[in-house]
């Protein structure tokens, strides 16, 4: 079990952040991850699969039995470690690098993943960026439409393009968090897409269940991936998750529970929520 780490003051200056760049190395489970064959035969596309919650994920999904696809933006050297250790653990990984802001690139991270493995039977839209600003006047329209289209727009996407191939029984996954429900004052723009992945896991669910696809969605809260490093200042990345009821910042080895959990079918009655791992904070909504 993780226990208290003490972060160092550092940042990356680039964004997407880098795990290999980070001290400590966030957890990902690849050290202690033991898999009961939950997902054996299953096919995982992980958008944001490269590093952080979305590698996690991967590796727990391949212990479980899942090949997997990882789409991420061109952070190359994370995608080659996560598909080391997911070939480690006896699965194949299919690497899909680009912008999933663009639809026909979303539209061929799908086709590539089905021209791969032949289904999609777990979809986990994890990709997101964030850029903390301290008051509303200082984030431009640049920065709100990009913000947007990772977090949302992508989501869209590939959602859209996956869904019409997936069958009865398929799950999808999205990742949200901690900020739509208590809000946070440095991160509006980010905040928002965060609450509007809520309402559209939601609906998405109401409007698939006839299908038999169940949609379902993750909050965390401050959990040490790249994000973190490479946009909070220093002395705010010393503090991290300190302020938590646990005292400590999450590793993303404790969200891939959650979402090797959602995609199994010990949650076959689950559908439409949000599962909030974020160290004991209290959520209402």
């Amino acid at each position: 079990m993780p226990q208290e780490t003490t972060l160092p003051p550092q940042h990356q200056a680039q964004q997407p952040g880098r795990e290999h760049a980070m001290q400590p190395q966030p957890e990902s489970g690849a050290r202690d991850y033991v898999g009961h064959g939950l997902l054996t035969g299953k096919t995982a596309l992980i958008t944001g699969g490269d590093s952080g919650i979305g590698r996690a994920v991967a590796i727990a999904f391949a212990r479980e039995g899942a090949d997997v696809a990882v789409a991420y933006l061109e952070e190359h050297a994370d995608a080659q470690e996560t598909a080391r250790l997911v070939e480690a653990a006896g699965r194949q990984c299919l690497l899909l690098p680009g912008d999933l802001g663009i639809r026909a690139h979303a539209q061929a991270v799908v086709e590539t993943t089905l021209a791969s493995f032949g289904h999609i039977d777990i979809l986990v839209n994890n990709a997101a960026e964030q850029h903390p600003r301290e008051a509303l006047e200082d984030i431009d329209e640049a920065q709100l439409e990009a913000t947007f289209r990772t977090n949302v727009f992508a989501m869209f996407h590939v959602t859209q393009a996956a869904l019409p191939g997936m069958s009865a029984g398929s799950v999808i996954l999205n990742t949200t968090s901690v900020t739509a429900y208590r809000g946070s004052k440095h991160l509006l723009d980010y905040a928002a897409t965060k609450g509007a992945i809520v309402a559209w896991t939601r609906s998405l669910a109401l409007q698939v269940v006839e299908r038999g696809i169940r949609v379902n969605g993750v909050a965390p809260g401050p959990i040490w991936t790249p994000l973190i490093p490479s946009t909070f200042p220093p002395e705010h990345v010393a503090t991290f998750g300190k302020d938590t009821p646990m005292g400590r910042p999450g590793q993303p080895e404790e969200v891939a529970g959650g979402f090797v959990f959602l995609a199994s079918e010990a949650a076959s009655y689950i559908t439409g929520q949000i599962l909030h791992i974020n160290g004991g904070e209290v959520i209402n909504g």
